[in-house]
């Protein structure tokens, strides 16, 4: 900052430092207009007609750098101007507000003097109240278990002590909660153990990558009863979701990987006020063939909605064995393949079709949240008409299209599977779309970018399992590291078999994690 004596007495040099100093604050707010442009256009080009040319985490990371470059700018603005100028520009900030359920730590900063000019006392008329967000960083301890050992001096009964406490790694290191914390930074913030045991190594503290993997795979095990009671308990449902995403997995002697499947089984009746907690199990399969949906669903019967994957089939062919199944469809692959049309260049009739179901999704919108019978009732009236109209549409411009052409195709594809889009009209827990398993399937994606892929068709199981209960978690805003500590605990202290159930991540104590629980997560 410049003070009085700082400027020149010249006129002509002082004129002169005033429109350097004019220029400069011209270069900063055209400085920040041209990154608040390229964030506007990288937004668009996200969130727009392109979206799906675009990897999410990658414009996740260009976006936070421009958002960063704008701050650094805005920063340096307000480190120019003078105490009695405001910027020109206000500070566009996202504060939010921060949680009642944080610990406060008070401090008080009182004046120097608390006696008045006058020589009399000040007394306190109020007080300015502000709050920051601070943190402690993550830190190791040791905990030190102390066993003492007490015999009698009248008798030789023999010596007297404590059992020791049971735990997860015999005569090993970590706590439950150290081996929890491993577990999700590896599943849920996707670290893989060799970047762990750097992290952990800053510390000062040998423990090498083979470690780490020892103690995920004894939790796996440990937790795998879990696993499994949380799939029996998705399977008793009658209507949930089904999607596959691919899983990488090292082949032992070729050096290469394998194709493998992550098979996703998912349940969320919030959008109708079902009475059944949200979950999502993981299965692995070394292949993507309908036979391991099949497996995956023995003993399920109801309504399963998917994409239009070709391997579902199977599900409802007239010579398999097991329950009924009902397969619903997706109507957001549907639109999705209309979309491709319009990319290609003018697409009439592929926008009217996207405009079209774009209408369907507006009505959904204003039904989310009713009872299954209101929602049914409200589509008979408000969106039977609209399905009546698009299927007379179709059949038009089937007759007019070519059938191989990709107009042609898509327009295949959506009478295809038109039972299976109409469901939704029958039944008033079905969505519109398969979206909600799809979410839950991204935090596996992220996960195989960073690791690359599995070592072992065991790993991927381990991994299947450990992120079935991580998301299972997120679904019913439950901390992951406190109900994996809570858990893995409870585990290793014997907790009946028979009782299983009392371990699933939505019988965990709630309210411990989530000060809200009547607020539903995104």
């Amino acid at each position: 900052m410049l003070n009085a004596v700082d400027l020149p007495d010249d006129i002509a040099a002082l004129k002169a430092m005033l429109i350097a100093a004019e220029a400069r604050e011209v270069r900063k707010d055209e400085r920040i207009e041209r990154l608040e442009r390229l964030v506007a256009a990288f937004k668009q080009a996200a969130f727009g007609r392109k979206s799906e040319k675009i990897d999410p985490d990658q414009f996740d990371l260009a976006l936070e750098d421009l958002e960063t470059a704008i701050a650094a700018v805005q920063a340096e603005d307000e480190a120019d101007t003078s105490p009695g100028k405001r910027s020109s520009k206000p500070r566009r900030t996202n504060r939010g507000s921060l949680p009642s359920h944080l610990a406060r730590i008070e401090e008080v900063i009182e004046p120097e003097s608390l006696i008045c000019a006058c020589g009399g006392c000040l007394h306190c008329i109020g007080e300015d109240v502000s709050e920051r967000l601070d943190v402690v960083p993550a830190q190791f301890r040791v905990i030190v278990t102390r066993r003492p050992k007490y015999a009698c001096r009248a008798c030789t009964d023999g010596v007297v002590q404590a059992p020791a406490p049971a735990r997860l790694i015999q005569a090993g290191l970590p706590t439950e909660a150290t081996v929890a914390h491993v577990l999700v930074s590896k599943y849920a913030d996707h670290l893989p153990l060799y970047r762990q045991a750097q992290i952990i190594t800053r510390q000062g503290i040998d423990l090498d990558r083979s470690t780490l993997a020892d103690w995920v795979g004894r939790a796996a095990f440990e937790l795998r009863a879990v696993f499994d009671a949380l799939i029996a308990d998705l399977k008793r449902s009658t209507k949930l979701f089904m999607d596959e995403t691919r899983a990488p997995v090292l082949d032992p002697g070729s050096r290469k990987t394998k194709t493998g499947y992550f098979w996703a089984l998912a349940r969320d009746d919030r959008p109708w006020g079902g009475g059944a907690p949200p979950g999502v199990a993981f299965t692995y399969a070394p292949g993507r063939g309908g036979h391991h949906a099949e497996q995956i669903l023995q003993g399920f019967t109801g309504v399963l909605q998917v994409d239009g994957y070709a391997g579902y089939n199977r599900l409802i062919a007239p010579d398999r064995v097991g329950p009924s199944i009902q397969l619903a469809y997706c109507w957001a692959h549907a639109r999705r393949k209309l979309v491709e049309i319009t990319r290609t260049g003018v697409a009439p009739i592929a926008d009217e079709g996207v405009k079209r179901i774009g209408e369907l999704y507006q009505i959904e919108a204003d039904l989310r949240g009713l009872d299954p019978e209101a929602r049914l009732a409200a589509r008979r009236e408000r969106l039977k008409p609209l399905i009546a109209d698009m299927e007379t549409w179709l059949t038009y411009h089937r007759a007019r299209v070519a059938a191989k052409s990709p107009l042609g195709e898509a327009l295949k594809y959506i009478v295809k599977y038109w039972d299976g889009l109409c469901l939704f009209l029958t039944d008033g827990r079905i969505e519109i779309d398969n979206n909600s398993v799809e979410r839950t399937i991204r935090p596996i994606a992220l996960n195989r970018k960073n690791a690359l892929f599995a070592g072992h068709d065991a790993g991927a199981e381990n991994w299947a399992a450990v992120a079935s209960l991580i998301e299972t978690c997120k679904l019913n805003a439950v901390d992951p590291q406190a109900y994996l500590t809570s858990t893995l605990t409870s585990i290793v202290n014997g907790h009946k078999q028979s009782q299983i159930d009392e371990l699933l991540p939505w019988n965990y104590p709630a309210l411990q994690s989530n000060p809200h629980p009547s607020r539903q997560p995104a």
